[in-house]
């Protein structure tokens, strides 16, 4: 409430307040983790080491993708998680009233995370949770071992899953493993690849989100702000394309999971024009606040010709075509 009075009121920058948002869900999520681990224990035990030894810390992180992952969380924002462990695959809970397998163990911590997460109250619930980024997406286990979130990575993945992957970061959970994840994440991202065939699996998949969640108007006389042509999904697209694209050669790239950053980076490493810098990070702020006032207001992401013009945002999504064309558009050098 408070942050919200504070955009509302222009006390706050917009970067201050995503933060701010962020920051009381990873404190939630960090608290929830908590309860969910000792309720766990109560009932199982502790998980056993290689030599039926039990492990007194939670070998367990949380990942946050989307707009948790880039600190970029709204109002009415869910949170992609995905859930990994790296306990013996072998052993089982010691120490409770009843024993089960160790992977079995996370996977209920992680099932019943996202039950204290989404379960309504009188006041409602804490946050929508979207568990599809996992390895395999819908299919796949609700919590993966943390070797298995690798090999995926590195041999099942699809390009869009990578591209989900530049967003991607550590919440909270055991250290080491999460060292270890973040490592895991470099050399994905940072394999090269060709060019040519990258341009073509992102335009490929935006032009699908367009089909299937833009606004489908022929005449231009609508603007869906995220999903249209020359819209948020364009300039986080286009980001994440640059990333995996120059992330071998420069890897300052993968330092930040955030777009404004991402983009000072390409910047500094001659990828990107100054001017052309800044005009992609004017036009997803303004973009993002208004996805901000709409989300307060409880309205929607579809603009009118009117209300695009009076926001001034039919030259920035000609700014963000061009570009896109610039960079996605033209072969590789």
């Amino acid at each position: 409430v408070r942050t919200g009075a504070a955009e509302v009121m222009a006390t706050q920058p917009l970067m201050r307040i995503s933060d701010y948002l962020t920051m009381l869900a990873e404190v939630t999520l960090k608290k929830v983790s908590e309860l969910a681990y000792e309720q766990m224990v109560l009932k199982y035990g502790h998980p056993a080491d290689a030599q039926g030894e039990p492990v007194l810390q939670p070998e367990f992180v949380v990942i946050g993708y989307g707009k948790f992952g880039g600190i970029e969380l709204s109002y009415s924002s869910d949170l992609d998680l995905v859930f990994l462990h790296d306990a013996y695959p072998k052993g089982s809970t010691t120490g409770g009233p009843r024993s089960i397998e160790n992977t079995v163990f996370y996977t209920r911590m992680g099932q019943r995370m996202v039950h204290l997460l989404q379960t309504q109250t009188h006041s409602g619930s804490l946050y929508e949770v979207d568990l599809r980024l996992r390895p395999s997406g819908s299919s796949g286990m609700a919590v993966s071992s943390l070797r298995s979130f690798e090999t995926y990575q590195q041999s099942n993945a699809w390009t869009w899953e990578h591209q989900a992957l530049v967003r991607a970061r550590v919440i909270c959970g055991d250290e080491r493993i999460g060292h270890s994840w973040t490592e895991i994440r470099a050399r994905v991202l940072g394999e090269p690849r060709d060019n040519d065939a990258l341009k073509v699996e992102v335009r490929d998949m935006r032009q699908k989100m367009r089909d299937q969640l833009g606004s489908r108007d022929s005449t231009q006389s609508l603007f869906q702000l995220k999903q249209d042509a020359g819209g948020i999904v364009d300039i986080e697209f286009l980001v994440q394309y640059g990333v995996l694209a120059w992330s071998h050669q420069f890897p300052d790239l993968l330092r930040f999971t955030d777009n404004m950053r991402i983009l000072d980076a390409f910047a500094t490493a001659g990828l990107m024009a100054p001017q052309d810098c800044q005009t992609l990070q004017d036009t997803y702020l303004s973009y993002r606040a208004e996805t901000h006032r709409r989300a307060l207001q409880k309205q929607s992401l579809l603009l009118s010709q009117d209300e695009t013009s009076s926001l001034g945002f039919d030259a920035r999504r000609k700014n963000v075509t061009r570009l896109w064309q610039l960079w996605l558009e033209t072969p590789a050098d």
